[in-house]
């Protein structure tokens, strides 16, 4: 064997050993603003990077970074490419994104899961063309369960919400409160804890996940659970477009089939399943948890507070080009379709 061919041998042998897959491999960076014990990170970005992984058949990994800014900043990270995907509150970041906060209506829903992709649905149908998400690749929406009262005085009547300092994250929680004649303190979520212990507000406004989930059972002494949601949250799974378009047209279908109502119904089931550990958390702890029927004087009298509401979001979002009367009618329908199937 002469030289060339020994040389010829080792080169291809070289090639062989060497990790070819590493160079195909794109990372895709997920990042999350929740704290670890949220059901975003112990289930759904977990799940979705699964599921990912899977579909493009190991071509994209994703990684999830922790993100210590405010979340409304997420938009502007991913749109910046700072960041490829992310998720947050729509409302984190007022007057861009108003059609989503259809699923927010108070009374609409009792199910996280049938809420997210009744709310997914339709965007489909009539939100898309809005364009309220230029700059961005939307693959997801889902909502959180039902929100609910968490406070540090008990709620006999709504009248006992008078007054009183409440954290609310915005959207049309905002005009639930206005109707409450509570005085109203703006911050996210993961602030409640602290501004609780602090004394700066008497209660939040969030599912009842969170008395597990942030640790409420510490810094409350009161869980008032409304039969249907006093409101929910709207979030959004988005994606930098450039990042997306750099993708093979391949690797793009696969994540797509992976996302939409898919990921909806996943996200929504697993903030919606988090409620019960919750409020099982709250009782464990002793907070004087009371679960509300749907006769009882506090819900007739939310249900005759809120009325109208709807129609506040249908004039909200005039400014842009749906017919809102014919989404809601929508969303609703499939809501109910969702609901049956419980």
């Amino acid at each position: 064997m002469n030289l060339k061919h020994v040389l010829a041998g080792f080169i291809a042998s070289a090639f062989i050993s060497l990790p070819v897959l590493a160079a195909d491999v794109t990372t895709l960076r997920a990042a999350t603003w929740l704290p670890p014990g949220n059901p975003q990170n112990t289930t759904v970005w977990p799940t979705w990077a699964k599921w990912v992984e899977e579909a493009t058949e190991g071509r994209v990994k994703v990684v999830i970074e922790d993100y210590t800014g405010h979340p409304k900043t997420l938009f502007s990270a991913v749109e910046d490419g700072i960041l490829d995907v992310a998720s947050t509150v729509n409302t984190y970041l007022p007057g861009r994104f108003k059609l989503p906060s259809v699923a927010e209506i108070p009374g609409e829903i009792s199910s996280a899961e049938g809420g997210s992709v009744a709310l997914w649905r339709t965007y489909q149908e009539y939100f898309v063309e809005a364009d309220e998400y230029d700059g961005l690749k939307v693959l997801s929406m889902f909502v959180h369960g039902p929100g609910q009262m968490h406070t540090k005085f008990p709620v006999n009547t709504l009248a006992d919400m008078k007054g009183k300092k409440m954290r609310i994250g915005g959207g049309l929680v905002n005009e639930l409160a206005a109707r409450l004649e509570v005085t109203p303190v703006n911050a996210p979520a993961t602030k409640s804890y602290e501004m609780l212990q602090q004394g700066v507000v008497d209660g939040t406004f969030l599912p009842a996940q969170e008395q597990k989930a942030l640790r409420l059972t510490e810094v409350t002494t009161d869980l008032t659970l409304f039969p249907k949601a006093l409101y929910t949250t709207a979030f959004t799974i988005f994606m930098n477009p450039d990042f997306f378009d750099g993708l093979s047209k391949e690797d793009q279908e696969a994540i797509l089939s992976v996302s939409g109502e898919k990921l909806a119904r996943m996200a929504g089931a697993a903030w919606g399943g988090a409620d019960a550990e919750g409020i099982a958390a709250a009782k464990a702890a002793g907070i004087n948890v009371v679960e509300l029927a749907e006769d009882d004087p506090r819900v007739l009298e939310m249900q005759k507070l809120t009325e109208g509401i709807d129609q506040f979001w249908i004039d909200d979002v005039a400014d842009r080009k749906v017919d809102a009367a014919a989404a809601l009618a929508a969303f609703r329908k499939h809501v109910a379709e969702e609901e049956a199937k419980k």
